[in-house]
């Protein structure tokens, strides 16, 4: 194999034409350039210099191998000043996956401080709920992963092999219009929704709406199902069922004509963010996750 570090010596021996004024060229003994070109030339298999008395001329695989030589030192230090560009944040890329209440609320403010303070960071966003971002993020199609999950839900042990940033903690609360009976409630509990009927949401949150719904003793009616937290919104607002929601997606469709309450006893939802062990490594993945947490923290 062929070491940079030797096309670097055969370069200087080229141009300066001797072992001596190549070494004091790179700063370093005329044994030591020798070693290095006997090190080369073991690698190709073939002689590169001619020794003639104090002469040295290259062969034609010498000659072949310089010309090569400096496209390759030169890729060699593009490579390594870009590696340390994004090793400095003054570039690199993210590939963050979130869910929509998430993608409108805690993302736009990370983004923004991240690009403050890391103005050569790029960033891509793309929406998914989990499982599907969790299973984007394990398959190489992100570096970062906004997710969430139910407390006390089964399949914790999901994220086990990834790096689990904590974010925040999202209740749910009850979605009600504006002129229903307990829309001005402090709290309710949500068997007092039993005989309504329902709009749900995503497939997760969906079944989680059931899962409480059946554990206070009711199956809901879910007359509506629809992944568009305004359209949720929107149906609640006309009159036609109620919701439960978590307070991140309400903050981030504004609804009019409904009322939010407190469900007792409290459901949450964990907020997240995920990576993969060596993702958190770099630097650019590692200031999204600080930017995220900061946001969440606001």
């Amino acid at each position: 194999m062929i070491e940079a570090r030797h096309l670097r010596v055969l370069r200087a021996v080229a141009t300066t034409g001797s072992f001596s004024a190549a070494a004091r060229e790179l700063g370093c003994t005329q044994p030591a350039v020798s070693q290095q070109m006997k090190a080369l030339e073991a690698s190709v298999g073939t002689p590169l210099l001619v020794r003639s008395g104090r002469e040295m001329r290259l062969t034609q695989a010498g000659e072949a191998l310089v010309r090569h030589a400096a496209g390759i030192i030169a890729g060699l230090t593009a490579a390594e000043e870009e590696v340390a560009a994004i090793a400095g944040l003054r570039a690199g890329r993210v590939r963050l996956v979130s869910f929509p209440s998430g993608s409108s609320t805690l993302v736009p403010t990370a983004l923004a401080a991240l690009r403050d303070a890391h103005p050569g960071t790029r960033v891509s966003l793309e929406e998914a709920e989990p499982p599907r971002s969790v299973r984007m993020l394990r398959e190489g199609d992100c570096d970062v992963a906004l997710a969430f999950r139910y407390e006390g839900a089964a399949g914790d042990e999901e994220w086990d092999d990834l790096v689990v940033r904590p974010l925040l903690s999202d209740r749910l609360v009850g979605l009600l219009p504006e002129r229903h009976r307990l829309a001005r409630a402090k709290s309710l509990a949500i068997g007092e929704l039993a005989d309504e009927p329902w709009i749900a949401g995503c497939p997760r949150c969906r079944g989680q709406l059931v899962e409480v719904c059946e554990t206070a003793g009711f199956t809901p009616r879910i007359d509506f199902a629809t992944d568009d937290y305004p359209a949720v919104a929107g149906l609640v607002g006309a009159g036609l069922g109620v919701a439960v929601l978590p307070q991140l997606a309400i903050e981030s469709v504004r609804p009019r004509g409904v009322r939010a309450v407190a469900l007792e006893p409290a459901v949450r939802r964990e907020i997240v963010a995920l990576t993969l062990p060596d993702l958190a490594q770099v630097p650019a993945v590692a200031a999204t996750l600080d930017k995220l947490a900061a946001a969440a923290a606001r």
